[in-house]
C-alpha cells in the first residue's frame, strides 16, 4: 500500500473534515458489534521504521504473539515504512503477507510525525496507537494504555517513563536530556504530563481526526505537539508508568533532534499566546452520563477560574504598585495611580480574557477591551477615593501608608473585577442544546 492511495478519500471509516462544533461524547467501544463482525480492528498499533531491516520482524512477530494472546479486542499492526532504503520494505511485505492483521505502508518521505499522521489519518480503527520498533517499553504497558481509550474515559494516553512508579534503564545522558525537555515544556508551555517523547502513545479516532491537521510538525516533535494542542484544549490525557530499556543501537541524532524540537516549542508557543489555533473544535460535551448532556445554560470552571483569576490578580497586582511607585517619582499621587492603573487594567484584562475565561482569537478583543476600562474606571473610582480620603486624614501620608490602603482599597476592587468580568464581560456561554438521537428502533422498522 502506497501514500498515495492512503490519501485517497475520506477513509475507510467514513470520517472527514468535518463542520462539526463539538467532539461527540466518548462512550465505551464494545468487543462484539457491527464493526467488528465487518473486520474493522478496535486497535491499529503504527510501528514507525526507517532502514529497520534488522529488528522489524523480530518486533512485529513478538507484537503480534503479545496481541493475539493478550488483547480481547480485534487489532491490527501497521508497519509505516518512512522511505527506507534497506530491506526494510522486502521485509514488511513479508509479514504482512505471512501474519493476519498486518499490514504495510510505504511513505516515500522520512518524518515519524508524517508517517503517524498518514497512517492515523487514513485508519478506520476508533483506538490509534504508536510504538517504536526497538520495543524498548515493556508490551505489558499496551492493555493499560489503550483502556482508558477503549472505556470512554480519556482522549489520549501516553506512556512514561519520568512516573514515579516507572523502572528505566539507560545511560545518564539521556536521562538528563529527558529531564531537562520536560521541565522546558513545564516552563515554557505549562505541560502537565510528565513524559513527552516516550514512543508509546495513543489516542482515539475521533480525536485524531480533528487534532492531526492542527499539528505541523513532521518529525520528532509531533508528540509533543500533539499532547501540548490536547491539554491546552481540555482534553483527558492517560499517563501509565511504563518499564523501559534504552536501546543502545538508537540512531537518534540527540543535537539535532533537540533544535528542532526547540524550535517546536518556540512555535506553538507564540501560536497559543496569539490564539491562532482553533482548539475550541476539540470541546467535549460535559459529562457523558445522558442525564449530563441535557443540562443547559450552566455555567462550568469557576474553581479553575478563581485560580487563574488569582494569578493574574496578583502579577497584576505587583505590576500595578512597581508602575505607581516608578509614576510617583515625577507626578502626583492621583495621577501616578490613574496612570499605573490603567496601564495594569489593559495587561489585566488580556491576561484574565486568555488564560482565566478561555477566550482564544482577536473576536471581541476590542469590545472586551473597553468593558475592561469600565471595570477600571469603578476600581480607579474606588482607589482614587482611598486616596483621597487618606489626604484628607492626614494631610501629608508616607509613600508606605499611600501603598497599604491603596492594596486595601485594590482587594475590594479585585472581588467587584471578577465578578463583573465573569458575568458581564466573559459570560460563561450557555451548553448547546443535544441534538436529538435517531430512533434505532424506528429505523429498524422502515
Amino acid at each position: 500500500m502506497t501514500t498515495d492511495s492512503l490519501r485517497s478519500g475520506p477513509g475507510a471509516n467514513g470520517r472527514t473534515s468535518g463542520d462539526r462544533a463539538r467532539l461527540p461524547v466518548r462512550e465505551h467501544l464494545p468487543a462484539c458489534g457491527p464493526a467488528a463482525a465487518s473486520g474493522v480492528p478496535v486497535l491499529d498499533v503504527v510501528v514507525p521504521v526507517y532502514n529497520e531491516e534488522k529488528d522489524l520482524r523480530p518486533c512485529v512477530l513478538r507484537l503480534h504473539d503479545h496481541l493475539s494472546r493478550t488483547f480481547p479486542y480485534a487489532f491490527r499492526i501497521t508497519v509505516a515504512d518512512n522511505a527506507s532504503t534497506d530491506s526494510t520494505p522486502a521485509v514488511a511485505a513479508a509479514l504482512a503477507a505471512e501474519l493476519r492483521g498486518v499490514r504495510y505502508v510505504r511513505l516515500e518521505e522520512k518524518g515519524r510525525g508524517r508517517a503517524l499522521r498518514t497512517v492515523w489519518s487514513e485508519s478506520d480503527a476508533p483506538v490509534l496507537a504508536y510504538m517504536d520498533v526497538d520495543l524498548s517499553t515493556d508490551l505489558n504497558a499496551l492493555l493499560p494504555l489503550v483502556a482508558p481509550l477503549i472505556s470512554g474515559h480519556s482522549d489520549l494516553a501516553i506512556g512514561s517513563r519520568l512516573a514515579r512508579s516507572a523502572r528505566v534503564v539507560r545511560g545518564s545522558k539521556r536521562e538528563f536530556i529527558s529531564r531537562a525537555y520536560n521541565l522546558i515544556l513545564r516552563s515554557s508551555l505549562a505541560a502537565g504530563f510528565s513524559d513527552a517523547q516516550c514512543g508509546f502513545k495513543a489516542v482515539r479516532g475521533e480525536v485524531a481526526e480533528r487534532l492531526l491537521p492542527m499539528v505541523e510538525d513532521s518529525g520528532w516533535f509531533f508528540d509533543t505537539e500533539l499532547l501540548v494542542l490536547a491539554e491546552r484544549a481540555g482534553l483527558r490525557i492517560h499517563e501509565v508508568p511504563v518499564d523501559w530499556i534504552d536501546d543502545p543501537d538508537s540512531t537518534v541524532h540527540i543535537v539535532r533532534t533537540a533544535t528542532e524540537d526547540l524550535k517546536g516549542v518556540w512555535r506553538v508557543g507564540r501560536a497559543l499566546a496569539v490564539g491562532a489555533l482553533p482548539l475550541d473544535r476539540l470541546a467535549r460535551p460535559f459529562g457523558d452520563d445522558p442525564r449530563d448532556r441535557a443540562l443547559t445554560g450552566v455555567e462550568r470552571g469557576l474553581a479553575r477560574q478563581l485560580v487563574g483569576f488569582c494569578v493574574v490578580g496578583v502579577l497584576s497586582t505587583l505590576f500595578y504598585l512597581a508602575l505607581y511607585s516608578l509614576f510617583r517619582l515625577g507626578v502626583g499621587p492621583q495621577l501616578a495611580n490613574g496612570g499605573a492603573l490603567l496601564v495594569s487594567a489593559v495587561a489585566n484584562t488580556a491576561a484574565n480574557r486568555r488564560l482565566t475565561f478561555g477566550v482564544r482569537g482577536r473576536d471581541g478583543a476590542v469590545r472586551h477591551q473597553a468593558q475592561g476600562l469600565v471595570v477600571f474606571a469603578i476600581g480607579l473610582a474606588l482607589t482614587s477615593g482611598s486616596l483621597a480620603a487618606l489626604g484628607a486624614a492626614t494631610g501629608s501620608p508616607s509613600h508606605s501608608t499611600e501603598l497599604a490602603v491603596l492594596i486595601t482599597a485594590n482587594l475590594a476592587a479585585t472581588v467587584l473585577r471578577f465578578l463583573l468580568l465573569r458575568a458581564w464581560v466573559f459570560p460563561a456561554r450557555a451548553c448547546p442544546e443535544p441534538e436529538p438521537e435517531p430512533d434505532s428502533d424506528s429505523e429498524d422498522v422502515r
